[in-house]
């Protein structure tokens, strides 16, 4: 079964905007069961539907298929509100590509950078503008914040 091998950090500047790929972003979620998250995303012009596994450390299931664009937007109508709005930024570091999310709406002023590896102990060069490790936080999963935005946290 594939596989995700993903780590997540806070990020502490805008250091990364120089050379990255911007991508609107509105994903939902028809279940938000820990056992079987089923995501539905739009990402520009391509829509897909994930169905994740039980995280054990930071890894987990994932299987992502494609689906037409109509068909995601019909499956986002049938999603659990409140959906989520972010641009995702594609920045090259080294050999990996980081994705930084940054949320708007409830969740707007939280930014979050990821990198997906080949395995756990895989080495990456680590950016000066990421800063805490959140990983293993999970109020950071997009299910959670779906659920439990940002602005709702009382910082």
């Amino acid at each position: 079964m594939p596989v995700e091998i993903e780590r997540k950090f806070l990020v502490t500047s805008d250091d990364w905007r120089a050379g990255s790929v911007s991508t609107p972003v509105v994903q939902g979620y028809l279940s938000r069961d820990p056992d079987r998250i089923v995501r539905v995303r739009l990402c520009g012009d391509q829509a897909f539907m994930t169905v994740k596994g039980r995280s054990a450390g930071i890894t987990r299931a994932e299987i992502e298929l494609p689906v037409p664009m109509e068909t995601g937007r019909d499956l986002l109508a049938l999603c659990l509100a409140p959906t989520i709005q972010k641009t995702r930024h594609q920045v090259t570091v080294g050999s990996h590509i980081w994705e930084v999310d940054e949320f708007h709406g409830a969740s707007a002023g939280l930014v979050v950078a990821e990198i997906e590896l080949g395995s756990e102990d895989e080495v990456f060069l680590r950016p000066s503008w990421i800063g805490l490790e959140v990983s293993y936080d999970h109020r950071y999963t997009n299910s959670h914040l779906s659920e439990h935005p940002f602005s709702s946290w009382g910082h």
